[in-house]
């Protein structure tokens, strides 16, 4: 290979992209990036060139550094699920009762959903289909979510405090309102006050929250 101008290193080859020789974005970065291009674009059109350009980041960026596009989204939906996880512990260990427990899992729910509206773009995106990557979510999120929240529902029905239903009903009963936190262009349509703020969106998640969980619990008093 031949020397550059100065004579003390190989010439940068002709095409070769000038983010080659830059430093990568630090971890957090890259992560909320990954999430980005995986929730706009879908885990197939988000390909390791499209993920490195995004970076800008050599194409072998993603492989070098977390062995595969798998990996890196395994790496990119733990990074987010696991602090979601965390903090619903928090929530579980500080609540006696089955029903307040159930109320606030499912304001805790919506409140995360407004903070991380990608998370929830690409949750919807890739539950829509068969994949190794919906049983990733599956046994890694969901499962250990739904374990508290069955429990205390079966001892709510028994109670007769809670109506009877499948799990798969009640879980959509509560999972098909997050529509109102990350669909805003419908929203705004709908009559949805601008701008949408971090403020307007905890609002909006509460008051979800307090008309399903009414619903099923019925009316707290105030």
């Amino acid at each position: 290979m031949e020397p550059d101008a100065l004579g003390v290193g190989p010439a940068r080859r002709p095409g070769r992209r000038a983010a080659d020789a830059l430093p990568a974005p630090d971890e957090r970065e890259i992560l909320r990036q990954g999430m980005e291009a995986f929730a706009e674009l879908g885990y197939d059109r988000a390909s390791a060139r499209e993920l490195a350009k995004r970076l800008g980041v050599s194409h072998n960026f993603i492989n070098d550094r977390y062995g595969s596009k798998a990996n890196f989204w395994r790496a990119v939906v733990d990074a987010l699920l696991e602090q979601n996880l965390r903090e619903r512990r928090h929530v579980v260990e500080a609540h006696v009762d089955d029903a307040d427990l159930v109320r606030a899992l499912i304001t805790h729910f919506y409140l995360a959903a407004a903070e991380t509206p990608l998370l929830g773009r690409l949750l919807a995106d890739e539950f829509s289909r068969e994949s190794e990557r919906a049983d990733y979510l599956y046994e890694h999120y969901v499962s250990p979510t739904l374990e508290p929240v069955v429990l205390a529902v079966e001892r709510l029905v028994a109670a007769g405090r809670m109506p009877s239903a499948p799990l798969d009903i009640l879980f959509f009963t509560v999972i098909g309102p997050v529509a109102g936190l990350v669909q805003l262009p419908l929203a705004r349509r709908l009559g949805r006050a601008d701008p949408v703020t971090e403020e307007s969106q905890a609002r909006t998640a509460r008051q979800l929250a307090d008309l399903i969980a009414d619903g099923l619990l019925g009316r707290q008093p105030h």
